[in-house]
């Protein structure tokens, strides 16, 4: 969206060439007869299907923001903002809504291409951050002129053309609003039939098989493996793929899956090209008082984005290469799921 990088890697350097690429939208899976139906036309059938249909930006549900508010959630999104940006004249006051890494990292962009920022948190900024974190970056923020505004009055209660009112009564010009304060995931598996939480993520049990159906496996931001979904990230995403594929491996083969073990390491953000923040983490997903910052955290947030990219491309030429997903995982995570009452929670402990 600011133009410092095109975000794209073409497929053929992350598949391997057996790999049947179709470009299409699934409308329904017929979980009974293995098929999905197309937007295109025709359908598809599979014996096992994976469902990793990720994430998107979530209804607003504020007045005037789906008019006149640009998401930025995927990158359609950042495609359609960046004329808008660019059709801004220079002095234009641009609001970015949503303090967690989305909208951190889009205001120091912006800001560091000499912007007018304002950061509205509706909360605090970073809420993952440890306070030490949160300062170093509210320090950063500060340096590239970005003026964040905390606090539960910061809330936003209507977006117009203009600008953007506040739950405090105050009203902000903007030029440009950018919102990144939420997300949501495809419907298709509620429209399909199959159990979902309630933000509609496929529930699974821990060898990320649907509750439903043993030929159904998701994984990523649109599984709830136990409704104890995972943190939207790389960190989550690479093992999930690697277990589902491993939990259809095992199945085709007669055996039993091996249930999910996942750790995180922390939370990178980029504070624009020069700068950025590691924030280290327990390895149940909670944020301590260490990080890296400056140009080091920079460096590490560029060598994460190219080495995520890697292991696709290593996995596609030697698979099974990869092995992350069979660390030792979170015992919190454990313990979590023997005090979670009900179905999904029961169908991980019969395939533990």
């Amino acid at each position: 969206m600011a133009g410092t990088d095109d975000a794209v890697v073409d497929y053929r350097d992350v598949l391997a060439p057996r790999v049947r690429l179709v470009v299409d939208t699934v409308t329904r899976i017929d979980a009974a007869g293995r098929g999905l139906a197309l937007a295109g036309g025709g359908t598809l059938g599979y014996d096992y299907l994976v469902y990793a249909v990720g994430s998107g930006t979530a209804d607003p549900g504020v007045p005037g923001a789906a008019e006149s508010a640009h998401p930025i959630a995927t990158l359609e999104d950042a495609r359609r903002l960046r004329p808008a940006v660019d059709a801004a004249p220079a002095a234009a006051a641009v609001t970015v809504v949503g303090a967690g890494p989305t909208g951190i990292e889009t205001a120091a962009e912006l800001a560091e291409a000499g912007r007018a920022v304002t950061l509205v948190c509706g909360g605090v900024l970073g809420p993952y951050l440890h306070r030490r974190g949160r300062r170093a970056v509210a320090g950063r923020l500060a340096q590239l002129g970005v003026t964040v505004l905390q606090g539960p009055g910061t809330r936003v209660t209507e977006v117009a053309r203009d600008s953007v009112r506040l739950a405090d009564g105050r009203t902000l010009p903007s030029g440009v609003t950018v919102w990144s304060a939420g997300f949501g995931v495809p419907q298709l598996a509620a429209r399909s039939g199959l159990t979902t939480d309630a933000l509609g993520r496929l529930l699974t049990d821990e060898t990320l098989t649907s509750v439903d159906d043993a030929r159904i496996v998701a994984a990523g931001d649109s599984a709830a493996p136990s409704g104890l979904p995972l943190r939207m990230s790389c960190q989550p995403a690479m093992p999930m793929g690697a277990r589902a594929a491993d939990t259809v491996i095992s199945r085709l083969e007669g055996g039993q899956p091996a249930t999910l073990h996942q750790f995180f390491a922390g939370q990178c953000l980029s504070l624009g090209r020069g700068a950025g923040l590691f924030q280290f983490a327990r390895r149940h997903d909670e944020a301590v008082g260490f990080h890296v910052g400056g140009r080091p955290a920079a460096r590490l947030k560029e060598y994460v984005c190219r080495t995520t990219v890697k292991h696709l491309a290593d996995e596609a030429r030697k698979p099974g290469g990869y092995s992350l997903h069979n660390v030792s995982g979170s015992p919190r995570r454990r313990e979590a799921l023997r005090a979670r009452p009900g179905r999904a929670a029961a169908a991980s402990e019969r395939t533990a």
